[in-house]
This record gives C-alpha cells, sequence and structure tokens, in this order.
C-alpha cells in the first residue's frame, strides 16, 4: 500500500517528508532576538520527531524583524540544527529587493530552502506577485516554495508560477485541497506541497497531495504532528485521527486570544521562554491571563509540562 505522503523522488525533496515548525522567533526580556533559544527550539523540536523548521515567518513574526535580525535567525538555525533537519527560509518583505539580498543571504549559509508569501500591500495582482516570486527564485540555485496564505488557489492561474524555473514547492495555508489537487494535475514538472492548517493536518494529508505539514502549534506539541506524518505514512488513519482529534482542542486553546503573546507564552509552559509577541503583534499577558492559560493547558491533559527542559 503506497504512503499518503506525496514526495517527489528529485534529489531537492530527498529528506522532506514530515512535520515541520513554523520556528517562533524567541526575544528575551529587553526584545532583542534570542539567539540562544532559537537552539534550544530548534533541538526541542528534533528531539520529538520534526523534520524541519520554517524560518522567519508568519509565526516568526517575519515582517516584524530587521533585516539584520532575520538573517541572525538563519545563521544560528544553520548552527543548531548542523545538518540533522532541514531549513526552510522565509525571506518575504515589503520589497523584492529586500527578499532577494535574504535569499541570498540564506543560501551562501548552507539553508536548504528559500521561501515566500505573495507581494504585501503593494502589488497584490498576479503580474506582481509573478514577478515577485521570479525575481527572489531566480536570485539563487536553492529551490524556492511559495507561501500561499489564506488565498484562494487558481489552478489555471497558478500553474504559471511553477514555469519559473526553482519554484518547486507550496506551502498551502487553506481549505480547499481539491484546488490544490487540480494545481498540481497542471504541473510539468514535479512539486512538492505542505498543508498549513494545523487544526485540518490529517484531511490534507488523507489527499495524498501533501508530504507533510508546517505550523505554529508544532513549536508546542511537536511530536502529536510527527507522529500523525508517520502513521499517515504507514495508513493508519484510525491512531493518526485520535491524535489529530487532540490537536484541534489544542488549536482552539492557541486561538482562544488574538494575542501574539498567548502563543508565544505556551512555549513557556513546555520551559522554552521565547519571550513576548513583538508589537503590535503582542502584549505581555497579566499574571491572570498567564495562570489562565497554563490552567487549560493542564486540563488538556496531553502537553506536557516543562517537557523541553527533560532534554
Amino acid at each position: 500500500m503506497n504512503s499518503m505522503l506525496s514526495v517527489p523522488k528529485s534529489a531537492c525533496f530527498k529528506g522532506m517528508a514530515g512535520a515541520y515548525s513554523a520556528l517562533y522567533t524567541p526575544f528575551s526580556k529587553d526584545g532583542s532576538l534570542n539567539e540562544e533559544m532559537i537552539e534550544k527550539v530548534i533541538e526541542y523540536g528534533i528531539s520529538r520527531g520534526l523534520r524541519g523548521f520554517y524560518l522567519t515567518g508568519s509565526t516568526g513574526e517575519g515582517f516584524l524583524l530587521s533585516s539584520d535580525e532575520r538573517k541572525r535567525v538563519y545563521a544560528r538555525a544553520v548552527k543548531a540544527a548542523n545538518g540533522r533537519a532541514k531549513l526552510i527560509a522565509h525571506v518575504g518583505c515589503m520589497a523584492t529587493d529586500d527578499a532577494i539580498e535574504l535569499a541570498r543571504y540564506a543560501a551562501k549559509i548552507g539553508i536548504d530552502w528559500v521561501s515566500s508569501v505573495a507581494p504585501v500591500y503593494f502589488g497584490q495582482c498576479f503580474d506582481a506577485a509573478y514577478d515577485h516570486y521570479k525575481k527572489i527564485s531566480s536570485a539563487t540555485d536553492l529551490p524556492f516554495m511559495i507561501y500561499s496564505l489564506g488565498a484562494d488557489i487558481a489552478p489555471d492561474r497558478d500553474a504559471k508560477f511553477f514555469d519559473l524555473k526553482n519554484v518547486k514547492g507550496m506551502k498551502y495555508t487553506n481549505y480547499k485541497y481539491w484546488t490544490v489537487q487540480a494545481l498540481k494535475n497542471r504541473l510539468s514538472k514535479e512539486a512538492i506541497f505542505f498543508a498549513g492548517a494545523d487544526e485540518q493536518v490529517l484531511s490534507a494529508l488523507a489527499t495524498g497531495i501533501f508530504a507533510g505539514c508546517i505550523g505554529t502549534s508544532q513549536n508546542i506539541i511537536p511530536a502529536h504532528f510527527a507522529k500523525i506524518c508517520e502513521l499517515a505514512a504507514a495508513n493508519d488513519l484510525a491512531a493518526a485521527s485520535a491524535l489529530q482529534a487532540e490537536v484541534v482542542r489544542f488549536v482552539e486553546q492557541l486561538i482562544a486570544m488574538p494575542n501574539g503573546s498567548w502563543h508565544k507564552s505556551m512555549m513557556k509552559y513546555i520551559g522554552l521562554d521565547c519571550g513576548e509577541g513583538r508589537a503590535p503583534n503582542g502584549r505581555p499577558l497579566a499574571k491572570a491571563e498567564l495562570k489562565d492559560l497554563f490552567t487549560r493547558l493542564d486540563a488538556l491533559g496531553f502537553v506536557k509540562r516543562n517537557d523541553a527542559r527533560k532534554l
């Protein structure tokens, strides 16, 4: 029986299947980048079965970081992973030239893939997005992954992105999986797809379209997602669905408060202090809010308090 995880055979896709975290960017108490914690978060993820890490994306607050900070995240991640995990650098920026600079730096230091959202604020049309992706993806020889965040796929239109030489994948964070299948059917070359909606990972994998998942929850309960991917590869839907049900219960708590600091405080619960969300993404939690959050996680029963301190 074939695996439900869909991984092309070309060399650039080797070892890609599985679960990735959209890495939180850790900050110290003064709001500066906490590079030491990057290493701890990556070590924890690897120890719990993650295949790799997606750097400075939405969860990683990439648009709230300076170019220098993003480069430091990439470099520290390369040091921490040390070849044990795949690294995808999200280089999306307001300005295409800034994204190109980040992509070239990522390639220089040993990142495996680069990725970007479509243009933000300016250039929000297909032609502008095509030019944006063309310039970024051609700036290096690294494979390029489109990050489709909340947008609808138009298969005939979006297949044109894959005409670009280095565009070889997509992180899809939405729910219309049939449109991804329709897109894939129109491609004349191999491409890899990752599901980005944590609460529907198993639904996505069951389509046979995706190679794995990339998401926020993978920072806090990485073993759940690693195991879901493993079970999907073995076509054990019954066991995977039990874990997915727990993921849904977790995501309900993750999104209970629209505050980046609420989300990042879940890392404190497992023993990894990643600081607060950077304004305007987050504000520090009051003591009562933090107590409430920890009580909610205790009640779930499957999120392990201080689990990362056992390393």
